[in-house]
């Protein structure tokens, strides 16, 4: 048991909604609610390749003064065997934008429902995304494999130490199974090597651990299985909910929880910074965009 006086601050960083279709089981709301109950100092909704779940988030946010933390979470392809997990964490309204256009980006390259994204679109970006190089106004974790081999973990976070520099963190995340002190150590040393600092991460898909039977329903009807056919599939314990501040003294060096607050210190952005800013090209001088619509509109009708 870790050594510690008092239940230590955490902001859950990795936290996807059932808009991450058929992945996460729980709304949005149920989330915000759920960590405000807990104590949480902030919340991240990180579905994959989408901010689609966090108006309701938001709103919901509001009413727990919680404060609310933007981003996504990708599969970035490298190699034809290899894959990074990255999460994106938006500090300003630049890097919402940012995130907004990396997402487009990925969801453009593939069938509905999918998305494509490699290294090159964060470190050599196609020519008309350039001001995406290194994701400006985002932070950035890296989300290790479970039991990924020391080597190629190391030369996964150079990669990420020279695309995104001082915003470049290491996600460390401990689900209660057979090899968790392995690959906290090999997380651990890798970060130091590189000179890279580690956050606590949940990769959080429940509200509470009872969400078990139906996130493995979601992944079955994702895979196409029947439940008792889906084997390794299926989440190895129900872990990946939101779990108690206790718990997670418990199970993560005080450091890596430190960094969750630091981390939600520099996410300032928020919703309520957005509002809607109609194209003035597209207004003739004259009108006004409802003048001018109700214009068009006629044309229209004749």
């Amino acid at each position: 048991m870790s050594g510690f006086t008092s239940l230590p601050e955490y902001a859950e960083l990795q936290c996807a909604s059932n808009f991450s279709f058929l992945r996460g089981a729980s709304h949005p709301e149920q989330l915000v609610a759920r960590a405000a109950e807990l104590g949480y100092a902030a919340l991240a909704i990180t579905d994959e390749c989408s901010v689609a779940g966090v108006v309701r988030a938001h709103e919901e946010a509001k009413r727990h003064k919680l404060p609310l933390i933007i981003g996504s979470q990708f599969s970035v392809q490298h190699k034809a065997a290899e894959r990074l997990w990255l999460v994106v964490l938006a500090t300003d309204r630049d890097g919402y934008g940012n995130l907004c256009e990396l997402i487009t980006l990925g969801r453009q390259r593939a069938d509905k429902g999918s998305y494509l994204l490699t290294r090159s679109d964060f470190d050599a970006p196609p020519a008309a995304l350039t001001h995406l190089q290194g994701l400006p106004g985002c932070i950035v974790l890296l989300a290790p494999a479970y039991g990924i081999d020391a080597s190629v973990l190391n030369e996964q976070l150079a990669w990420l130490r020279t695309t995104f520099g001082t915003r470049a963190r290491v996600a460390l995340n401990l689900l209660h199974r057979g090899h968790d002190e392995q690959h906290q150590r090999t997380v651990l040393d890798c970060a130091a090597a590189q000179g890279l600092r580690v956050a606590a991460v949940g990769d959080v898909c429940m509200h509470l651990r009872s969400r078990k039977r139906l996130q493995d329903v979601l992944t079955a009807i994702r895979i196409g299985r029947a439940v008792a056919d889906c084997g390794r599939a299926l989440f190895m314990n129900a872990e990946q909910h939101l779990r108690s501040r206790l718990r997670l003294a418990n199970m993560y060096p005080a450091d890596a929880l430190a960094e969750t607050l630091a981390i939600a210190q520099q996410c300032t952005f928020s919703l309520d910074q957005l509002r809607y800013e109609y194209p003035d090209e597209l207004v003739p001088a004259g009108h006004t965009p409802a003048s001018y619509l109700r214009e068009q509109t006629w044309m229209g009708a004749h």
